[in-house]
């Protein structure tokens, strides 16, 4: 495990972050997704889940939680802990070391019942999964967004829901899982942040009293394959009953976070479409008033742009048109000095916000673990700053569509 301590007095808690990430695989993608649903319900300590959540209100009403997703081609869960620093308590105890206790025994010391983990648990959680999945179909933007990818992303692991294949779930049982989760230990790259009023030595003490991880040199993030877009443009129709079209796009960017002309893809992404004054939102839903919403989202782990609007059905050609002939405006350089000096505004604020929040400066710092790069959040910025036309012209020149996706009605002859 790689320790990573962002010391600071700015804030009255310690937060730690735990992440544990393994290649996107077909074969245990879904394992992998359940396991952080069955560690949050014990440890060996504390194996009744109500057990569980009573210790976290007795460390002053420590907030944990997990997040599960997937950057560039790994599947990463996240596990989160914030809790008081005790000088500001009337505590005889070391609040950072009882949370580092508390968090490496969810990692490597689960409740478990005849060596394996608790069936209930397992049960019960994978009815959770299952249901965070049908989710995604009643939400259909995301369903949209996640469909479009997986149609891009055909032959790539990035194609894969970082929460799984429900079909999956039944065949999984309390033997099994354990079984994932001891290879999925042995093999993860897992990294420790830890930002507060701490020392790396202090933290490197505590983590190896409590963290029970297979010895030797952790491994590293791998960079993602990046594929060229097709030469021609796929499109997939899909019907279900739904009364608003999604159209949604995804093109290969061929820039990834670690680039050096990464800071000009983020200055293209805003000026295309991440702000209310982008021209996707200017041209598509307010001046044609084609689209519900029309946004553009940069992947910079896989160096995938995509863009997503809702639209009325009827309107799918007049907004696909729109769209490409903004997609086409950019790679021709055509953009006023407000919109990039506006976009670089908005950039710019967003790196600030970051040192307000701890949490938001450990997941910055892990972009850098995962891209292998050493950026700071005032270097970027500055990077941002210096970005010039010629050089945003030169991102949009490396900008292809690959993919056409339209969410629409089930209504025959249209």
């Amino acid at each position: 495990m790689r320790l990573h301590v962002l010391p600071t007095k700015r804030f009255k808690t310690f937060a730690l972050s735990l992440y544990v990430g393994i290649p996107l695989t077909e074969s245990r993608v879904t394992p992998v997704a359940l396991t952080p649903f069955v560690l949050r319900r014990g440890t060996a300590s504390y194996p009744e889940t109500i057990s569980f959540r009573e210790r976290l209100d007795e460390l002053y009403g420590a907030g944990f939680g997990f997040d599960l997703y997937k950057r560039g081609d790994y599947q990463i869960v996240q596990f989160r802990i914030d809790i008081i620093n005790d000088r500001f308590v009337s505590s005889n105890q070391s609040l950072l070391r009882e949370a580092m206790a508390f968090l490496g025994e969810v990692l490597t010391s689960p409740a478990l019942e005849d060596g394996r983990f608790r069936a209930r648990y397992v049960e019960s959680e994978k009815t959770t999964v299952t249901k965070r999945i049908e989710a995604i179909i009643n939400d259909k933007m995301r369903y949209a967004a996640e469909r479009c990818i997986e149609e891009m992303c055909k032959e790539e692991p990035y194609r894969l829901l970082a929460l799984g294949r429900k079909e999956e779930l039944a065949g999984i049982d309390a033997d099994s899982l354990y079984r994932e989760y001891q290879n999925w230990l042995a093999n993860a790259v897992v990294d420790l942040y830890v930002s507060g009023d701490t020392s790396l030595q202090e933290v490197q003490t505590l983590a190896e009293s409590f963290f029970k991880l297979p010895a030797g040199e952790p491994p590293r993030y791998s960079q993602p394959r990046m594929l060229e877009a097709r030469k021609e443009p796929q499109t997939i129709v899909e019907r279900l009953d739904v009364g608003q079209g999604k159209l949604n796009m995804g093109l290969r960017a061929g820039i990834s976070y670690g680039d050096e002309s990464y800071p000009s893809m983020l200055v293209y992404n805003g000026v295309l479409g991440a702000f209310p004054h982008s021209k996707l939102f200017i041209n598509v839903r307010e001046k044609a008033s084609l689209a519900y919403y029309a946004a553009s989202r940069l992947d910079g782990h896989k160096g995938i742009l995509t863009i997503q609007s809702g639209i009325e059905i009827e309107n799918y050609e007049r907004a696909l048109g729109i769209i490409q002939e903004q997609l086409a405006a950019m790679q021709r350089g055509e953009y006023t000095a407000d919109e990039i000096s506006r976009t670089k505004a908005m950039l710019s604020n967003q790196l600030r916000e970051i040192q307000d929040s701890a949490y938001e400066r450990i997941g910055f710092d892990f972009n850098n673990t995962l891209s292998g790069s050493e950026r700071t959040s005032d270097g970027l910025r500055e990077a941002i700053e210096s970005v010039t036309p010629e050089q945003i012209q030169a991102a949009a020149q490396q900008v292809a569509l690959d993919t056409i996706y339209f969410l629409r009605d089930r209504k025959e002859g249209n």
